[in-house]
């Protein structure tokens, strides 16, 4: 069943109205007629099954026939930081990761970053990005919408780093640290906010994987094969959601 994500004054007590982008899909691309279902969710507090009552030209009404609970969310908050890579990957990561259950994605510049950040191209940019979140979050039958934060410097990440209860960086020449035995330390000690950074297609400099781990994260290995950056980034964070609970039995 198709589902949409609008704006918390489009839902009234017993009727919803869709408009915009969701308007025309519902319209032009699934030919709904009067009588069909679909799920709207404002991503904050209120979700319901709604049966179209009226439909113009731009805009459908439909009738709260349902409110539903909002517990496909995931109980440990896992933030994807993603150092710019090249081409369209952030993309990817972002849809991809909206699928697996990222609560936000934080875009930054590290050393190695090849992409040419520009600050005119920002809004534009941003705006493709929360459309991708949306569109990967109502697919994936998702509560809520991942926040994407806007592009951060090395120095305006590392100042986050106090908001969560575990941070981790991924670095390719991590030999010691077991990402698995961290995961489940920290969600033994109830981390319910967790940071995983991953670097561009260069990696991180070992300057920078000192930085984090002086701030309090560890650095961490995801396994003998050198991973694409993307891949990297949906690995790291199924292996947490998998840890927690959230994808069918966690460890005994």
């Amino acid at each position: 069943m198709q589902r949409y994500f609008i704006a918390s004054n489009q839902f009234g007590d017993h009727k919803v109205t869709i408009t915009g982008d969701d308007a025309h899909h519902l319209i032009r691309v699934m030919r709904a007629e009067i009588g069909d279902e679909c799920i709207c969710s404002d991503g904050i507090s209120k979700e319901a099954l709604v049966k179209i009552t009226a439909i113009d030209k731009v805009i459908v009404e439909a009738e709260i026939t349902q409110h539903l609970s909002m517990t496909a969310e995931p109980a440990v908050q896992v933030w994807v930081a993603q150092s710019l890579p090249k081409a369209d990957k952030m993309e990817l990561v972002i849809q991809k990761g909206t699928e697996i259950g990222a609560t936000g994605f934080i875009p930054f510049i590290s050393e190695r970053t090849v992409v040419q950040y520009d600050a005119k191209k920002e809004a534009k940019r941003a705006e493709r990005w929360n459309k991708i979140a949306k569109e990967a979050a109502e697919q994936a039958h998702r509560n809520r919408i991942p926040a994407i934060e806007s592009v951060h410097s090395w120095k305006q990440l590392l100042a986050s780093l106090n908001e969560f209860d575990a941070v981790w960086i991924c670095y390719e020449q991590e030999g010691e640290l077991g990402f698995r035995s961290l995961v489940r330390t920290a969600l033994a000690n109830q981390a319910t906010k967790v940071l995983l950074i991953v670097g561009p297609e260069g990696g991180f400099t070992a300057e920078e994987v000192q930085a984090v781990t002086t701030a309090g994260g560890k650095s961490i290995s995801l396994g003998q094969r050198i991973l694409r950056t993307e891949t990297a980034a949906m690995v790291g964070l199924t292996c947490i959601l998998y840890e927690s609970g959230e994808m069918g039995d966690s460890h005994e």
